[in-house]
């Protein structure tokens, strides 16, 4: 061999595979093909015998040069071997001769002796019959591997790694098996036939059956003695007298007869079922027997109503629902269990009780049912609505919509149910345990942990059910949670205190948020059935501490709504204060997530605990009230508004609550009966909640009940009043004078917070009804504002008008409902308002802000256009000069076309006004039309309409008029039409800068040169072309600075920095483009430029002290 020993092992073998190809070889020669075949077999046979005789062959020489041999590997083969120098020709010295067949002689009982080697070692592994048996009948254990096995494997697995090109892993496996040669499979073993090629071998598995002795069906009774005795066995098999076609003829025939006898055997065992379930079923029928006079244990009291099935899959399970019985009887619990589980276990095994027949004894084990009493849990001393209690709970977030969400949610109570599910639950265990499907081992988890009887097992079940996933995603969570609360409705309130809340606080700390939040949702999950004093105690000092400590926003929301269920079950009055802490910390967390959750589940859930104390109207709403003040008071140099808003939302998700106290504590409750046809609640009665508990149908208990109250309420409003009604006298003589009251010390120019206050005004007054507001709140706002014509030049009733109660009553009151009286009421009240303010010469900071509210609303654009079109035809030029002021808020919100046909002509009117103030108050509005508007013919309209207020010379000497629109310019310049700013605006700026060069007036002239810088400050950012920059711009920045230098110096530095930057831009551009005829626009393309004036751009203000600063960065 190459590289290893000489030995020719491989030579018998060689002489007898060629001995086909010889024996045709000799018949071509004239040779006796018998003849041939007998000399090689007997040399093969001298060697397989072990018979000491040489076995190397001298064949003459026209024979061997005959016969075709393949080339092989060792160096001992016969190709290898020259005949022709050793031939009986006496050509040859005899001492070389000689030589060469010691050295044969040497190799051969070489070879003798590795075979007896081999077997050997055969003999020795050879299995005894005996512990073949106990191969067949375990398969797990299995029979070890034989050498010539091995031999064979390493053959094929070695040549498909040379197929396939792993000729590094192919040389590492050879020196690996030093002991065998990889290129000859006659090293293999004697006799062996090569089989197919590994690829070979797996394409036809699937095509082989596997027989009746590794296969046999669970239900048929054959026993090991039988299936070995029925199983032939191919090492008896002789290997050289049966021809491989009758073995395999043999095996075929064994196989067909082994599935003969198993199909036999399962019609058997499916007769003798049929039998057995007719037998029960006649049983069922003719027999009214009692499990008691069997057992001696009572029956359950709900027997008749379970269904008895003959079926093998009629596990009893318990119901999951909870019950209203008493607990009286839940100390037999357990013994029950034991009860039955030993009962089922002796009538299955007990051979000795003959008293009843032994089918009837498994029909009786499989028919038992469950002798457990109903699990009793506590029930709070609370009075909310089952509907409360319902949506409160759905936010527990269960699941037993799919298949294995039944599976949790249902217990097995007995062995027998408990092998029945783990049937139904193994199969999909196993594929998906590896694949992070985990919470199929939920069910077996949880039905052991029920009925084990060791505490300290179930405990470590336990432990592994809030272990079973590293980081549990929220379906995951979801099942280990209705899991939890199956286990706690069957094992009841004692055990759930005692095994389950450990496992809990084990990982209150835990590093994965996911476990942390599978904690908070399992505390508000499990609060139902729980001892009432372990909810108020440890199980809310437990939430708290979360709340307090936990960095993850997602966990802080858990914990809010199972607090949120937890304040749904406490009963404890001491807790109050404890709760209301918690409901502050809440609404105050930074995450908008915990505060969103807080709204939905929390704060409604502590509002229906806190109405039940009677807490609602005097304490909890107060409260807030107290703290909106305080921040009022503390405000006056800077409010907190986040703090506002957090209070004031909290006053808004408690609105259900207080008017479904109203309700309840009406007069007429006691009337309100369901009987006859409900009435139907319009869809726009309620503001849309944003939680289910902050539904007013949830409160009450249900949409029919509310439906009956609410035809009540609006009766008693309307025809017999508020008399003897706590609840709603109280709402109307505290709460909304105090609120009003409130407002009056709001900043208007706070929109914020106007737009909070009037929110919350407009769900009060929806939540109450029309008639409510229109009786009992529009009323006292009335009172307050006193609109009247004789309140004008009064300071006391004008005061009101300037403050934020004009917009919140606007805004939250008369926007309520849009009934054709309602918005002529808020048309009406505007125009008042408008025409009061402008008699009066007030401040408009609280019409402003009712127009800015209401033009959100794209609802009230045409009524706003409306009330400004009163002001532009009223009669003093006041409120005409008012109404030109309010059309510059309107405009950007409004559509084009509204602008078009109702803002534009208005304004052209009010431009040709015989009052040069109310011509002037229309500048600021044309500006920022020209800002907005994108319509050519519009732009063109307000360019020329401004052009006559520049070019007139009737407005010459208007200084305001010239201050307003250098104001304006500077405003809208940077936004508008690239054109109109080159065309119209920084031309007209130049020639006001030349003509104020020649103002005589030193503080008109100031005036006028103060709010150019401001505008050319503006301006100086945007894209200017180089001719307009040379003739316009810089000559107009040179002009102010002659104002400057004697007016103001410190602005004098700025602009000559100013004009020292735009010259250089020009020079620049001059030296890169000679012609000079490129913009300077065209000059910036380059990004770093672009980026370097947009950035000088964001930081541009209308501070004069903020543009030095950029400018002086410049030096």
């Amino acid at each position: 061999r190459r590289g290893k020993g000489v030995a020719p092992a491989s030579l018998p073998f060689l002489l007898l595979e060629t001995s086909a190809s010889a024996a045709s070889c000799g018949s071509a020669l004239g040779l006796g093909k018998v003849k041939l075949q007998m000399c090689l077999s007997q040399s093969a046979s001298a060697l397989v015998t072990h018979q000491p005789l040489l076995c190397y062959i001298i064949l003459p020489s026209y024979i061997i040069q005959a016969i075709p041999f393949n080339r092989a590997g060792s160096i001992s083969t016969l190709d290898s071997l020259d005949f022709a120098r050793y031939s009986d020709d006496g050509n040859r010295e005899a001492d070389e001769r000689v030589a060469v067949l010691e050295f044969e002689l040497r190799k051969a009982k070489e070879t003798i002796q590795a075979l007896r080697a081999n077997l050997t070692q055969a003999a020795e592994n050879e299995v005894p019959l005996q512990e073949r048996k106990n191969y067949k009948s375990s398969p797990e254990i299995q029979e070890p591997i034989r050498p010539l096995e091995k031999r064979a494997l390493n053959f094929l697995v070695n040549e498909f790694l040379l197929k396939n090109s792993y000729k590094l892993t192919s040389i590492t496996f050879s020196d690996e098996n030093h002991d065998q040669d990889f290129e000859l499979w006659d090293d293999v073993g004697l006799n062996i036939p090569k089989p197919p090629d590994l690829l070979q071998l797996y394409r036809d598995f699937g095509n082989h059956h596997v027989t009746a002795k590794d296969v046999v069906d669970v239900s048929v009774g054959v026993e090991e003695d039988e299936l070995e005795a029925t199983t032939p066995i191919l090492g008896n098999v002789p290997v050289f007298e049966t021809t491989p076609q009758s073995i395999e003829q043999c095996l075929i025939v064994q196989k067909l007869e082994d599935q003969i006898n198993v199909l036999n055997n399962e019609k058997w065992s499916l007769m003798e079922k049929i039998q057995r379930l007719e037998s029960e079923i006649d049983f069922l029928k003719n027999e009214n027997f009692a499990v008691s006079t069997v057992y001696g244990v009572a029956p359950h009291p709900s027997l008749e109503q379970v269904p008895l099935s003959g079926s093998e899959d009629n596990g009893q399970y318990l119901d999951i629902k909870s019950s209203e019985n008493d607990n009286k009887h839940g100390n037999t619990e357990e013994t029950s269990l034991s009860v039955s589980t030993e009962v089922d276990s002796r009538t299955s095994k007990d051979d000795a009780l003959n008293s009843v027949p032994c089918k009837e004894r498994e029909k009786m084990s499989s028919c038992v049912p469950s002798t457990k009493t109903a699990v009793h849990f506590d029930k709070p001393n609370r009075k909310l609505s089952a509907t409360f209690h319902q949506a409160l709970l759905s936010f527990c977030r269960m699941s037993a919509d799919s298949r294995l969400g039944s599976e949790v949610s249902r217990i097995a109570d007995s062995e027998k149910s408990v092998m029945l599910m783990l049937g139904r639950c193994l199969p999909h265990i196993v594929p998906n345990v590896l694949l992070a499907k985990r919470e199929e081992l939920i069910p077996l988890i949880l039905c052991t942990a029920c009925l084990h009887p060791e505490p300290k097992e179930r405990d470590q079940l336990l432990h592994i059910l809030f272990n079973l996933i590293k980081r549990p995603d929220d379906e995951q969570r979801q099942m280990i949670l209705t899991g939890c609360v199956a286990f706690a409705r069957h094992v009841g309130p004692t055990r759930v205190e005692a095994e389950l809340l450990p496992q809990c606080w084990e990982q209150i700390n835990h590093k994965y948020p996911e476990r942390r939040l599978l904690v908070a949702e399992s505390c508000g999950a499990l609060a139902p059935y729980l001892p009432k004093e372990i909810r108020s105690s440890l199980v809310l000092s437990m939430l708290q501490q979360m709340l307090m400590e936990d960095k993850a926003d997602l966990v802080r929301e858990a914990v809010i709504k199972s607090l949120g269920i937890i304040m749904g079950y406490i009963d404890d009055p001491d807790k109050y204060q404890q709760g209301f802490e918690l409901l502050l910390s809440a609404l105050g967390d930074p995450s908008e997530r915990v505060v969103s959750a807080t709204h939905q589940v929390f704060l409604p859930a502590y509002a229906a605990w806190t109405t039940e104390l009677g807490n609602l109207q005097f304490h909890l709403i107060p409260t807030l009230l107290n703290k909106i003040e305080k921040l009022l008071r503390e405000g006056e140099h800077g409010l907190d508004e986040h703090k506002l808003h957090m209070y004031l939302s909290a006053l808004q998700s408690l609105i259900p609550s207080l008017f479904a106290l109203v309700l309840q504590n009406a007069p007429f409750t006691s009337k309100a009966k369901l009987q006859g046809e409900v009435p139907q609640i319009e869809v726009t009665r309620f503001p849309r909640p944003v939680s289910p508990l902050q539904d007013v149908a949830t409160i009450i208990g249900s949409r029919e009940q509310l439906a009956v109250l609410l035809r009540l309420y609006d009766y008693q409003l309307e025809h017999e009043g508020t008399t003897g009604w706590e609840t709603l006298l109280w709402v109307v003589n505290q709460l909304l004078p105090r609120l009003i009251e409130i407002v009056g010390k709001i900043n208007v120019a706070s929109t914020a917070c106007v737009h909070e206050f009037s929110r919350f005004f407009w769900r009060l007054c929806r939540t109450f009804g029309k008639i409510f507001t229109n009786t009992k709140v529009k009323p006292q706002f009335q009172e307050i504002l006193r609109l009247s014509e004789e309140n004008i030049d009064s300071t006391a009733g004008n005061g009101v008008l300037t403050k934020a109660t004009v917009p919140i009553y606007a805004t939250g009151v008369l926007t309520c409902y849009i009934q054709e009286e309602d918005r002529k009421l808020l048309v009406g009240f505007l125009e008042d308002v408008m025409t009061m303010l402008s008699l009066s010469h007030a401040p408009l900071d609280s019409l402003k802000a009712s127009f800015v509210e209401l033009g959100a609303n794209p609802a009230y654009h045409e009524l706003l256009l409306t009330v400004l079109w009163y002001g532009v035809v009223h009669t003093s030029a006041l409120v005409r000069c008012t109404a030109a002021r309010m059309f510059e808020l309107l405009v950007k919100g409004v559509h084009e076309t509204l602008v078009a046909q109702r803002v534009v002509p208005a304004l052209i009117t009010l431009s040709s006004d015989p009052e040069i103030s109310v011509r002037i108050a229309t500048i600021p509005a044309f500006g920022t039309i020209m800002e907005t508007v994108t319509q050519r013919e519009l732009l063109e309209r307000v360019k020329m309409q401004l052009a006559s207020f520049l070019e007139d010379p009737q407005y010459q000497d208007q200084h305001s008029l010239h201050t307003e629109i250098i104001k304006t310019f500077g405003r809208v310049g940077p936004n508008a039409e690239p054109r109109f700013r080159d065309e119209f605006v920084i031309p007209h700026l130049h020639k006001l800068a030349l003509v104020n060069n020649q103002q005589s007036v030193d503080s008109k002239r100031l005036d006028i040169a103060t709010h150019l810088f401001e505008a050319y400050s503006a301006l100086s950012c945007c894209f200017i072309s180089e001719d307009l920059m040379v003739n316009h711009f810089l000559p107009g920045l040179k002009c102010l600075r002659t104002d400057m230098e004697h007016l103001s110096p410190e602005h004098e530095v700025i602009l000559s920095s100013m004009i020292k930057e735009c010259e250089q831009k020009v020079e620049n551009k001059t030296v890169q483009e000679p012609q000079g005829s490129m913009s300077i626009a065209a000059s910036l393309v380059s990004e770093d430029t672009k980026t370097k004036f947009l950035n000088k751009m964001g930081q541009l203000t209308t501070s004069g002290a903020m543009l030095a600063n950029v400018f002086q960065r410049k030096k």
